[in-house]
């Protein structure tokens, strides 16, 4: 048997496709007689484009990452699915012309009425290879370009068998993808590792060589499977209720990927990275879902590797492959990682930089544990500071602590991955405008990458249960302009939902963007760093809002103060732990945060100075004040600034 694993545009280039590097090893370890080839054809389609029209990275990242929630991806390719090059350029062009420039719309429709051609050659280039079975990977917006190659392969060859998995294929969408898309003959839905092989097993070509048919029963038997019964209609298996064992989670194959891309231009646009996954599920998500959260689909269920193993799979792909970079595709660190997996890490003989997704309510020591394993990026799903807020997602953390989560990354050297999420059922005015007024003071930390009102989601819980604030669910808008299907069909093929809009918007909400913004332009020059020599803390601030440069605590309270500060306190929890008056306290902090030194919120208070991390610098004589004037006078008099710098 000849497999064929396909990756269409728009999934990313500078990473291999887990999925397809998880069934290229699946198939070939349970069958071991067939032929497994990856087709990279979002490479391929690099390649394709640069010849016709202008085109770079930045385009690809247009459709890859910036405008999935506009659907522009799929767009394009529409026209291919429905072999017209002009299929709804008018709708989308009403739709979208105040929203995009004028070369985004261009290039959107340009490459909108190119997409045929390469499908079709495409699929010619696949067809030629004399396939048995032709697999689709689909996650964000692949779904398009998937469907219109499938259909092309079955139009020039029908007896090759075409099979799709992957996130969009999960639940009622891959249901809705197998009945609206006859040339689509099998859905797989949920993990594969264990459906796909057996799915090849029952359709194998070489039992229908020696008189033996094709199974129904065995088709039936396989969970999550769509398929076409006896009388044509399509059937949708009941989909697994246990999830794969962390032990049967197969490593991943990348060699095609690699071999793929030193041929491709691409090699010049980017830096390869490595995916790996240790888990899957959120144990986070077992207990308390949260409420925007559409991850991980049918299976919320956490399993995590052994440690051990997982550490084996890390260290061998670093050595085949020569690649350091890596992203770890886990919904969550299993915090067992910390103390087992991080440590190994640590020790290695390699200056791993990985990316991860981690629970924002991790302690200074552990952040800094995941520095010293190799971690420069991490997306610990902060979303808001406000604990009302927060409260509403279901988050489990507070305000102050996904401040303290923007200091301890700024000190260990981690950048945070994040965004500031609004729109949800019952917030108010009065849940942003404390953040705003406070957001100057935090501006030498990591900022949001923007502010978005949230979007809902199949899975999630404002999906699945209107009690929770939406009702009025229709397919967004994108759908419409992509496929041609009856509303109630897109209900179902749908992951993004439109809904009137709920909790702030207006002033409040431009005020927050305005505030976001300012955050991201003043981070680059922004410092607020503090020393603790024991009977002194010395802090260093250059932030436009604060004219301070240099202060030092030597009161003993204040310095006791501060310390007890590293974690969120309440004034009345202060006074209880230090025998401080609590009207003391109040006026302290109230002028700490004039000083831009502490965050507030929820009665509670978190000081958000990292640690200085140049020792050396912060140890020399010119930081005290006495220096400083001195050196104030000597540049004065030799016709330079005088400036201070936190490093």
């Amino acid at each position: 048997m000849r497999v064929m694993l396909v990756n269409t545009p728009w999934t990313s280039i500078d990473v291999p496709s887990l999925a397809i590097g998880i069934l290229t090893n699946s198939v070939r370890q349970k069958l071991p007689d067939a032929e497994v080839e990856a087709v990279h054809a979002n490479l391929d389609f690099v390649d394709w484009v640069v010849d016709r029209t202008e085109f770079g990275l930045s385009d690809y990242y247009y459709y890859s990452l910036f405008t999935y929630f506009a659907g522009c991806g799929d767009w394009v390719f529409s026209s291919a699915l429905y072999d017209d090059p002009e299929w709804r350029v008018k709708e989308f062009t009403d739709r979208v012309r105040t929203q995009m420039t004028e070369r985004e719309l261009a290039l959107n429709i340009e490459l909108h009425r190119l997409a045929p051609e390469f499908v079709a050659e495409l699929a010619d280039r696949i067809v030629a290879q004399a396939p048995d079975v032709v697999g689709f990977t689909s996650t964000f917006q692949q779904n398009a370009a998937a469907l219109a190659t499938a259909r092309a392969i079955k139009k020039r060859a029908p007896g090759i068998r075409t099979v799709m998995g992957g996130a969009n294929c999960d639940g009622e969408q891959g249901a809705a993808i197998h009945r609206n898309f006859s040339f689509v003959d099998y859905v797989v839905r949920g993990e594969g590792e264990t459906a796909f092989p057996r799915l090849l097993a029952a359709i194998d070509p070489a039992r229908s060589a020696v008189g033996v048919a094709e199974p129904a029963g065995g088709l039936a038997d396989i969970e999550g499977l769509c398929w076409a019964g006896p009388d044509g209609r399509s059937v949708a298996n009941p989909m697994s209720t246990t999830p794969l064992p962390p032990a049967e989670i197969v490593s991943p194959d990348y060699a095609g990927y690699f071999e793929r891309l030193a041929a491709s231009r691409a090699r010049n646009w980017v830096e390869p990275r490595l995916v790996v996954e240790g888990a899957r599920g959120c144990w986070w998500g077992e207990k308390h879902h949260c409420t925007f959260c559409g991850l991980n689909g049918s299976f919320m269920q956490f399993r995590s590797k052994h440690p051990g193993k997982f550490y084996d799979e890390i260290i061998e792909l670093v050595e085949r492959h020569q690649v350091l970079d890596m992203f770890v595709v886990d919904n969550i660190l299993d915090m067992s990682y910390v103390t087992s997996l991080l440590p190994r890490l640590t020790e290695s003989d390699y200056d791993l930089r990985l990316q991860y997704e981690i629970k924002s309510n991790m302690k200074g020591p552990q952040v800094q544990a995941l520095a010293d394993a190799g971690l420069v990026s991490v997306q610990p799903g902060i979303e808001s500071l406000n604990s009302r807020v927060l409260k509403l997602m279901d988050k489990g953390v507070s305000g102050c602590l996904n401040v303290r989560m923007l200091r301890d990354a700024e000190t260990s050297g981690i950048t945070i991955a994040w965004n500031y999420l609004y729109g949800f059922p019952g917030e108010t005015e009065a849940d942003y405008l404390p953040v705003i007024a406070q957001m100057p003071a935090l501006h030498h930390l990591c900022p949001a990458d923007g502010n978005t009102r949230i979007a809902i989601e199949r899975f999630s819980p404002f999906f699945v249960n209107p009690a929770l604030g939406f009702t009025d669910l229709r397919p967004a808008a994108q759908y419409r302009l992509i496929y041609d299907l009856p509303e109630s069909e897109l209900m179902d093929l749908a992951y993004l939902f439109d809904v009137p809009p709920q909790g702030i918007g207006g002033e409040t909400a431009d005020r927050l963007g305005r505030a976001v913004t300012e955050w991201q332009h003043e981070y680059a020059r922004s410092r607020l760093t503090h020393h603790d020599l024991g009977d002194e803390i010395v802090l260093v601030s250059r932030r436009k809002h604060f004219d301070w440069h240099i202060l030092r605590l030597t009161d003993p309270t204040e310095l006791a103060v501060f310390r007890q500060l590293d974690q969120p306190h309440s004034v009345a929890a202060l006074a209880r732990r230090l025998s401080v008056d609590e009207s003391t306290l109040v006026s302290l902090l109230q002028r700490w945060r004039e000083l831009g030194l502490v965050y507030e919120d929820a009665g509670q208070f978190i000081q958000i100075a990292p640690q200085a991390m140049n020792q050396d610098l912060l140890r020399i004589d010119h930081l005290h004040l006495e220096r400083e004037a001195a050196a104030t006078r000597a540049a004065a008099e030799a016709g330079e600034p005088a400036v201070l710098t936190a490093v």
